[in-house]
């Protein structure tokens, strides 16, 4: 199946198991949002400059975002980062774009973490619509399940949320954020953020 087949039946089973999430998989808006996001925060960064004092050189890793629209791919194949011109350290910003190092874009790892409930005939579904293994999206559930409560961004901020959301992440989580679809999961994103780094590039962790 190509690229493009497989994108449109990526929202078709999407639409029929998360209603809201249909228009966010076609709506380019969104992904050129998400583009637009990322320049900020580089921007920032690399205004910010280098904990020694250094300038910041444009130095962006390759990727091959996995579930990325084919008309997206080449805006979405570089994660912004830099280089630094005088100790060569590295500095790479915040994303809203790539969750660490997963190779599916951040949008889809939460997707298909908030469908994914475990070993059930609908996540083998999941599965098989989105090319994604089984065991990934078993893994980000564990991940969601037994990591995210302890980064932390969710001990530091966790307790702003009320009601407190103590289980089913993301799921929970989106449905704290208000606005539409697109403005929901684009706060959660942007929320995320510091988790798409390690904590030293963060400036308070310098």
């Amino acid at each position: 199946m190509n690229k493009r087949a497989l994108w449109g039946n990526l929202w078709f089973a999407l639409q029929e198991t998360m209603p809201v999430c249909h228009a966010l998989l076609q709506d380019p808006h969104f992904f050129s949002w998400l583009l637009r996001v990322d320049a900020e925060l580089a921007g920032e960064t690399r205004a910010g400059g280098c904990a020694c004092g250094g300038v910041l050189h444009r130095a962006d890793y390759p990727r091959k975002p996995r579930g990325c629209p084919p008309e997206r791919y080449a805006d979405f194949a570089r994660r912004f980062s830099f280089c630094c011109s005088d100790c060569r350290r590295r500095t790479t910003s915040m994303s809203v774009r790539f969750l660490g190092r997963r190779v599916y874009l951040a949008l889809l790892v939460v997707l298909g973490s908030a469908r994914h409930a475990g070993q059930n005939p609908g996540a083998a579904r999941l599965s098989a619509t989105l090319a994604i293994p089984l065991r990934t999206l078993e893994r980000w559930r564990q991940w969601w399940k037994d990591q995210f409560p302890l980064s932390t961004l969710w001990q530091a901020s966790g307790a702003r949320f009320m009601p407190p959301v103590t289980e089913r992440f993301p799921t929970r989580l989106l449905e704290c954020f208000v606005g539409d679809a697109a403005e929901a999961m684009g706060h959660l994103l942007v929320f995320l953020t510091p988790i798409t780094v390690r904590p030293s590039a963060l400036r308070g962790g310098r």
